[in-house]
């Protein structure tokens, strides 16, 4: 594998001592980039585009090229491990995923333990072999995966939902089932993150997107544990010199604590969290990433500016901090806020270190 030319982002995960404070986005390859659409039409959908490696690698890549980021991030889905167990994925435009097989009862749940889901996932291995090679170094590739809990949501409600109606029906009508439906989903992801490194990403994010839908006692049981196990084993497997995991569980202000005691390296903020009252609470043990608006970046160029540093004084002096937004960039966000945003992180951050 080719050295790193550039491994801030590494060393800030690990709260090594940085140059300046690394910066990448959520979702950085996306909509918002022309470049991204004309490849997405190309492929004729966005499955398609996830499942052929030489496209994921080819707009994996594009933010890399047109901005100074710190990181590239696998162009991919949380929702391939429920599309690799059999529930048929698929995406109608405008309207988000949909599976056409979701999960009810015990019979569904039993079935999806038997699937072999690695299987069918060799693509995406194969696209971070192909782009560690295209990146030759140049920034590290991050892997990903969607949290148990969220997968199990969009499995059982066989969509996008605005009450999670079903899942929670399920997590307190019958516990017992939504506790082996995340075991399965545990284990899968565990594995699948640990595909992922042995094929060549140096860090990796767990997103926890539904996890602020949860009562506090739900969420410690049914969301962080899982969580948690997946932690265990990727730091088991992997020895003394570990890849970076970064856990991100959005609308979860209450649950900062618990999540920098799994032994994760680093914690994703969202924007409704205040960057250092987060420091005070769990800096010392984990690092932080986050937590600009998704917003500001529709706003002037002066105001983006003066959001960044406003973040970067949230953090304060040294290092252990990652600049990120708080959530996805939007679809209809210019491109060159973006270049505005990193162009101020890089002038802006060395004076906190």
């Amino acid at each position: 594998m080719p050295r790193l030319q550039n491994d801030v982002l590494i060393r800030a995960l690990l709260r090594q001592p940085v140059e300046r404070t690394p910066l990448w986005i959520m979702r950085q390859a996306g909509r918002y980039l022309p470049e991204y659409r004309a490849t997405r039409k190309r492929a004729g959908g966005f499955l398609k585009l996830c499942k052929t490696p030489e496209l994921a690698c080819e707009v994996t890549l594009q933010p890399i090229e047109r901005f100074e980021l710190d990181a590239a991030i696998l162009f991919s889905d949380i929702l391939t491990i429920p599309d690799a167990m059999g529930l048929g994925l698929h995406f109608n435009e405008g309207e988000g995923p949909v599976l056409e097989r979701p999960v009810s009862n015990m019979r569904d749940v039993e079935r999806i333990g038997q699937s072999e889901p690695m299987v069918a996932l060799e693509y995406v291995c194969d696209a971070v072999r192909l782009t560690i090679r295209e990146l030759d170094g140049r920034v590290p590739l991050i892997g990903f995966a969607g949290s148990p809990w969220t997968l199990a949501t969009y499995m059982v409600e066989g969509q996008s939902s605005r009450d999670f109606r079903k899942i929670k029906a399920m997590l307190y009508r019958e516990p017992e089932m939504l506790g082996r439906l995340l075991d399965i989903l545990s284990s899968a992801t565990a594995a699948y993150l640990a595909a992922q490194i042995a094929a060549g990403v140096q860090a990796v994010m767990i997103f926890d997107t539904w996890g602020g839908v949860l009562a506090h006692d739900a969420y410690l049981k049914f969301s962080l544990e899982p969580m948690q196990r997946i932690v265990t084993r990727l730091l088991q497997d992997q020895g003394e010199c570990p890849v970076p995991i970064i856990l991100f569980s959005k609308g979860v202000q209450n649950g900062l604590t618990d999540l920098a005691t799994t032994g994760c390296h680093a914690v994703g903020l969202d924007w409704t969290t205040e960057l250092g009252q987060a420091r005070a609470l769990i800096g010392t043990r984990v690092a932080l990433q986050g937590n600009l608006d998704p917003v500001v970046l529709y706003a002037p160029d002066r105001v983006i500016r003066s959001e960044v540093k406003k973040i970067l004084d949230q953090y304060g002096q040294g290092s252990g901090h990652v600049f990120n937004l708080g959530h996805g960039i939007q679809q209809y966000v210019d491109p060159e806020k973006v270049a505005v945003l990193v162009d101020a992180v890089r002038e802006f951050s060395p004076a906190y270190h």
